[in-house]
């Protein structure tokens, strides 16, 4: 059977697997995408189906206000005597020296289900773990947060977890400095024979980026380096597809062999924008007589490709193209920002087989906005969707987006004038903060009920288009518009490393009501659509 890379398309970084008997569990980090947390299953490492995001719940994940790329960072999921772990991170803040970085842990029976309540850990730093010793001691390893003379990366640190106190406890130890790439994050621990192995991401998370691996006699160290450090990287090597390799963890299947999951990146031009964002990939890891870990395929650069015999392919129903927003319950596929769905903006019962929005907050607000998306996962899409829109005010929009960020994305939307009397059809345009709106725009339409709304993204080019009353009659509107800038590369400030920039490209529906008149958006249906080259 042969695995094509990445294995979850799209926006789903900072993976972190287990195997319960035959099944296989990735937990993938959302950021501001309230619910919280991605969980994909698969049966055979290939085919990978999302079945939950367990952080549904104010209680468990409050985003209210949290800045761009912050919220969720680099869950941890683990298993030990029935009971599934979840760690992960509610960043709150990230912007200068200080990090607000809290961190929690919930736990559950049924991984598909309801999880508990949070267990606040520690705020001292990220991408945190929980490892299960086999005498029965829990740790928890996490990065340091060092704000001192600009430091930021002040290495690992460990720290037993109590369960039946439900805190952590005892001393905090610090194991690991990291080695010379620097920037050393996303710690994982494992016990294999007598030694402890410490899996670190090092180099940062863009085209430096790498996965390194560490060992020692006991656990809280001393930690010696793998002799060929890093096991993993495409930092050397710009031509290859998968690039920004790194964050990883390590799987063994039920036959006895392992894999390796990591993040990856798939620039539209060498070492260019990745406009699908940091995605999961995997490689066959073997262990050879040095008691070390390497790529099975030779080597320490990432492959397109996986062979696997041990597994018989179990294909899954491929997700439907159209949601004609018939079920009373919104798309697994959906998310919002920062704040859970809900009837206040959000309605699938007022009009059957309507998704109704009502209109709230601007699409800059970290607080309150009206809108659901879904991740973009190919390079060449169609987005589509046909909706209703009584605007009374220019202050009222509503219609089909490309987001990125509060500051970067494309936004086809319906509104009219300043006395309700003319409806048009219009792009906005947000690039750095700045909002523009091409000047051949808007294009005034008549009182239509039904309105079509497309956007079609090949790579970096993005073209509007609308139709009205009857659907494909499709005129473009506006240019060809530059679609690469909703791509971590783009949006990361260069001149503060750090600002957090981690997501991806999504499209989808939105409305806003600046008036506070709570003006609601029909829509009937919503289309994402793969277009094969």
């Amino acid at each position: 059977m042969k695995i094509n890379n990445p294995i979850i398309r799209g926006f789903n970084p900072d993976p972190s697997i287990i195997r319960v008997e035959d099944d296989y569990y990735i937990a993938n980090s959302t950021f501001e995408w309230f619910p919280g947390v991605q969980i994909h299953h698969s049966h055979d490492l290939k085919n990978w189906k999302l079945i939950n995001r367990p952080l549904n719940r104010i209680s468990q994940l409050d985003m209210l206000g949290n800045p761009d790329s912050c919220g969720v960072w680099a869950p941890c999921l683990s298993y030990c005597d029935g009971t599934y772990y979840l760690v992960y991170s509610n960043v709150r803040s990230f912007d200068g020296v200080w990090k607000d970085t809290p961190n929690y842990l919930i736990t559950t029976k049924d991984i598909r289900g309801e999880w508990s309540d949070p267990v606040k850990l520690a705020s001292s730093g990220f991408d945190a773990s929980l490892f299960h010793d086999d005498n029965g001691r829990k740790w928890y390893v996490t990065l340091l947060v060092d704000h001192r003379r600009g430091k930021f990366f002040g290495g690992i640190d460990l720290q037993e977890y109590s369960e039946k106190e439900k805190k952590l406890t005892g001393p905090v130890y610090h194991i690991f400095d990291g080695t010379e790439l620097g920037i050393t994050e996303g710690p994982h621990l494992y016990k294999l024979n007598e030694y402890y192995y410490l899996l670190t991401a090092e180099g940062g998370t863009e085209y430096g980026h790498a996965v390194t691996l560490a060992r020692a006699k006991e656990v809280t160290g001393p930690y010696e380096v793998h002799p060929s450090n890093p096991v993993l990287t495409a930092r050397n090597n710009p031509k290859l597809a998968l690039q920004k390799t790194g964050h990883a963890d390590i799987v063994q299947t039920q036959n006895g062999n392992w894999y390796m999951v990591f993040l990856t990146g798939r620039p539209l031009t060498e070492r260019g924008r990745c406009t699908l964002g940091r995605e999961t990939a995997i490689q066959e890891i073997e262990w050879l007589d040095d008691g070390w870990i390497y790529l099975k395929h030779g080597g320490n650069e990432p492959g397109e490709s996986v062979e696997i015999n041990e597994f018989r392919e179990i294909p899954i129903e491929p997700a439907t193209e159209k949601d004609d927003f018939d079920s009373p319950l919104v798309d697994i596929n959906f998310q919002s920002l920062r704040i859970p769905i809900d009837e206040e903006w959000l309605n699938l019962s007022a009009r059957h087989g309507f998704l109704r929005l009502y209109g709230r907050e601007s699409l800059s607000s970290f607080h309150y906005q009206s809108l659901i998306a879904r991740r973009i996962q190919d390079f060449h899409i169609e987005a589509s969707t046909c909706l209703e829109f009584n605007p009374k005010t220019f202050q009222q929009m509503a219609g089909l987006v490309l987001y990125y960020n509060t500051s970067h994305y494309y936004y086809l939307y319906v509104s009219t004038n300043n006395h309700g009397s003319s409806k048009h059809i219009n792009i906005i345009s947000c690039d750095k903060f700045i909002t523009t709106e091409p000047l051949s725009l808007p294009v005034e339409i008549e009182t239509t009920s039904r309105i079509y709304l497309k956007a079609e993204l090949s790579k970096a080019d993005l073209q509007f288009s609308y139709s009205l009353e009857i659907e494909n009659q499709w005129k473009n509107i506006g240019p060809v518009l530059d679609g690469s800038i909703l791509s971590d590369d783009y949006v990361k400030d260069e001149n503060n490393r750090y600002r957090p920039a981690f997501t991806g490209a999504f499209a989808g529906l939105c409305c806003q009501d600046l008036s506070g008149q709570n003006v609601y958006a029909d829509f009937d249906w919503f289309r994402y659509k793969e277009i094969k080259h």
